[in-house]
């Protein structure tokens, strides 16, 4: 079985309702897989601090509509529970390429919380934010009850609720319809989780985290109707899904992970993926380490929050020299949004401070007040090492940054997902390096991290025959 927590809108509460419901059944010894509907990475961080389980996302854009129920099917197994939490307002998603009248829901609700629910045929628990209500409740229910017959409401959570009266004037105004009402949440003024430019602060950054957790399983406790809520938890009993991928090659890669508080924006299903392919992953820190891991033949950085510590990455003289060292001696590397600021010559901070990074890119990334955020369909405009000339690929931007100088021969024509909006001339890319603000989902794509380790195994080919001919000539 399973639900989704949906909103009727963003920012009602359905990541906390998400975290409370985790916590009070971790609590309880239950082994629970969460989900994640959307591109977010943020969220996952928090369902896997509470879970110990990485968190998927489920992203139809990203991947496809087969990938997402796989997914679920595949990541529910050997669990109690799953939980997926959704993104927006229950039908809030994208275009696609339905244009007739009779499919005007599936046109705008592609990759929606809805759009999952019947891809994955489950039912939803929809979150209202009661703070500014009372009897019009009821025709918020309906209305979202009523709009799409293939999807089932299984019940409502009441969040932000005030005095008994005001829950009194709920329910009254909620009989009508007859709806179980699984869980009530008052205003909690004490439990809140600190956010910034890009949502919530990351769990790294939080040292008070456990109580805040603890907190929220203590309210887990005693504001749902367990009896409802347990039956239509229960994982789905399917069969074990193998894992997809064969390992490139006998060898193993060893690829460098850069994963701190700065770099942190990572797919679990793409790290899956590199080592199901072969590759062994070594995790290390920008921020905190003074050398690369040893003898690597890749490096990967993903997004995250640079900006946040541009005056720590800068004061980390020697470990910024390795890592252009090594771009420059050609090992084969990957950096997206945070890792391509990392690779610019500065990062220049909302105060206007300039910090100087690695510099393999000439050009510097400026923080600003704009937010850049969407689905990309982007084109690779030359034959690089991971693309083919003319090759569509579809990724997701979130930053509040630009370049302040462009390339002169950009990686990819970036376009909205849902039209043929053009949304600009994106991407560095040098022999080695693919550096672009898109973070890509590779769980379809699996041609593009074969690719990377392809070239990973070749560098490294390189890298053996020379060390071995310095050791014969002297």
């Amino acid at each position: 079985m399973s639900f989704i927590i949906a909103g009727e809108r963003s920012g009602v509460g359905k990541t906390t309702v998400t975290l409370t419901l985790l916590a009070s059944l971790c609590r309880r010894g239950a082994k629970v897989q969460s989900f994640k509907v959307g591109p977010d990475y943020i969220d996952p961080m928090f369902h896997q601090y509470v879970t110990g389980r990485p968190c998927r996302n489920l992203d139809a854009v990203l991947t496809s509509e087969s990938y997402v129920q796989q997914c679920f099917n595949r990541h529910s197994q050997g669990c109690e529970y799953a939980l997926v939490e959704g993104v927006m307002g229950l039908f809030d998603g994208v275009g696609n390429s339905f244009n007739t009248t009779e499919n005007i829901t599936a046109q705008m609700d592609f990759a929606s919380t809805a759009h999952v629910a019947r891809l994955l045929d489950i039912p939803v628990v929809l979150v209202i934010d009661c703070g500014r209500l009372s009897g019009s409740v009821a025709a918020i229910a309906h209305g979202y009850c009523s709009f799409d017959s293939r999807i089932k409401i299984a019940g409502l959570v009441l969040n932000r609720v005030g005095s008994d009266r005001h829950l009194s004037l709920l329910k009254n105004s909620l009989k009508r319809l007859k709806l179980p009402i699984l869980g009530v949440l008052r205003r909690q003024d004490n439990i809140t989780i600190p956010d910034r430019h890009l949502g919530l602060v990351p769990t790294g950054e939080l040292p008070e985290l456990d109580n805040v957790i603890n907190r929220l399983a203590d309210l887990g406790d005693t504001c749902f109707d367990w009896d409802q809520i347990l039956p239509l938890l229960k994982s789905p009993h399917l069969p074990t899904a193998p894992s997809p991928h064969l390992p490139i090659s006998p060898s193993s890669p060893k690829i460098a992970v850069a994963r701190d508080k700065a770099f942190n924006f990572y797919y679990q299903d793409n790290l899956d993926v590199l080592e199901e392919l072969g590759a062994e992953l070594i995790f290390w820190s920008p921020l905190e380490d003074i050398e690369l891991p040893k003898d690597i033949q890749g490096m990967y950085f993903c997004g995250g929050f640079p900006e946040v510590f541009a005056q720590e990455l800068a004061a980390n003289i020697r470990i910024i020299k390795e890592v252009k060292s090594a771009i420059a001696a050609g090992i084969p590397t990957i950096a997206e949004c945070g890792g391509l600021m990392y690779l610019c010559e500065n990062i220049i901070d909302f105060e206007g401070k300039s910090w100087p990074m690695v510099g393999i890119l000439p050009t510097s990334a400026q923080m600003d007040k704009r937010l850049t955020l969407g689905y990309r369909r982007a084109v690779a405009l030359h034959n690089s090492f991971l693309f083919d000339a003319g090759t569509n690929i579809y990724g997701h931007e979130f930053h509040r940054s630009h370049l302040i100088t462009n390339p002169k021969q950009p990686l990819f024509d970036t376009h909205r997902y849902d039209c043929e909006e053009n949304t600009g001339f994106e991407g560095w890319h040098l022999p080695n390096v693919h550096a672009s603000y898109i973070h890509q989902h590779w769980g379809e794509s699996v041609e593009i991290p074969q690719k990377f380790l392809q070239q990973c195994l070749k560098f490294g080919e390189k890298f053996f025959f020379r060390e071995n001919l310095k050791i014969t000539c002297n």
